[in-house]
């Protein structure tokens, strides 16, 4: 028998008439515990199995749709509430039609890679990166609580992911036709999109008191999906965005449009925050698109917009990193490097020429 460490926790690694067993110990990888496992538990075992006894162990495998629940469970103290739903749904969509009645020891390698390929018929690479890593996850838990020896997932190989969220961002006479033909009450969410590069989420969770006119500065405190306010995507996310110039007009008229006592920038008509940016996309941004005889782009794509239009008029990468959340200045550079030019010039200078 040979005690290892996995994850900083012991493990008991040994064969049995031709069989691989692995058992957690359950114990944390100290001094104290490696002489207990030594002492007491290998030969409690080593006992057990000269006895028979520790093999007649019967063992209740759960189905995937029972084991999913305890898996969700182990990870929510880790995830936002937003995430725990998306893979509830995902779970739904993807995994239990093919898998929730099976039971866990059930599910060989050759039926992950059927699967694998019957789901690349339907999915993207990119949308199958978070189907597989929940089911991962539900075989690694179960691994860890003994259930089952290995995870067949990790010997399908994952399909290759291109990027999929293609950049196709509006040039500047575009966005000013776009800005134009929205109604003015929404107005300034598309300029704010456009001119700061703020995620849908971080928009429609923005309050009055985020936004300091004196000092030109919004601050990104909060995010809001699926009706659900919690902190930005990422921790670089939670930021001081600067207001441009050109913005500045936009946010004005839509501070006197407002109702007095609104707290958020962008309420609907019962006075509450927008829980998607769906029905703003559906009401406003579709149309505009359609009436322009533009080609249909998703709202994200303000924000690539954003980042383009300042990088290729030679604003600072660092500026645009820090407008963007970005971690640093490398990730900005690595996704809009073709739209680096060495000018220097003052901060969205070029949108003179419009009007607000």
């Amino acid at each position: 028998m040979k005690l290892i460490t996995r994850g900083g926790r012991l493990y008991l690694h040994f064969s049995h008439d031709g069989k691989y067993i692995r058992k957690s110990l359950k114990l944390e990888d100290t001094p104290q515990n490696r002489k207990i496992a030594t002492k007491q538990i290998i030969p409690k075992i080593q006992y057990d199995i000269s006895m028979g006894k520790f093999f007649n162990k019967k063992i209740q495998i759960p189905t995937f749709n029972e084991y999913f629940k305890k898996s969700m469970t182990i990870h929510e103290h880790r995830r936002k509430t937003t995430t725990q739903q998306s893979y509830e749904r995902i779970y739904e969509l993807h995994i239990q039609p093919y898998f929730g009645e099976k039971k866990l020891d059930s599910v060989n390698v050759s039926d992950i890679g059927i699967w694998n390929n019957m789901l690349l018929k339907k999915v993207s690479p990119k949308t199958m990166k978070p189907i597989r890593t929940i089911l991962n996850t539900i075989f690694t838990d179960a691994i860890n609580d003994e259930l089952i020896q290995k995870n067949p997932v990790a010997f399908v190989q994952s399909p290759i992911s291109y990027d999929t969220r293609l950049k196709k961002p509006f040039t500047e006479e575009e966005v000013m036709s776009i800005l134009s033909s929205i109604n003015r009450k929404m107005r300034c969410y598309f300029a704010i999109g456009f001119f700061t590069g703020m995620r849908t989420g971080e928009i429609i969770g923005l309050k009055w008191d985020d936004i300091d006119l004196d000092n030109k500065i919004i601050k990104v405190r909060r995010s809001i999906r699926q009706g659900i306010e919690s902190l930005p995507k990422t921790k670089n996310s939670i930021r001081d965005v600067e207001i441009i110039d050109f913005l500045m007009p936009f946010i004005k008229k839509h501070r006197k449009i407002s109702s007095i006592d609104s707290t958020y920038v962008f309420e609907t008509k019962n006075g509450k925050a927008f829980t998607t940016s769906d029905k703003i996309a559906y009401w406003y941004w579709k149309p505009a698109l359609k009436k322009l005889n533009l080609e249909y782009r998703n709202l994200y794509q303000m924000r690539h917009t954003f980042a383009s239009m300042m990088i290729s008029h030679g604003e600072d990468i660092l500026w645009v990193s820090n407008m963007l959340g970005h971690k640093d200045s490398s990730t900005t550079l690595q996704v809009y490097s073709r739209y680096v030019r060495s000018k220097d010039r003052k901060r969205g200078i070029f949108l003179g020429q419009y009007k607000s």
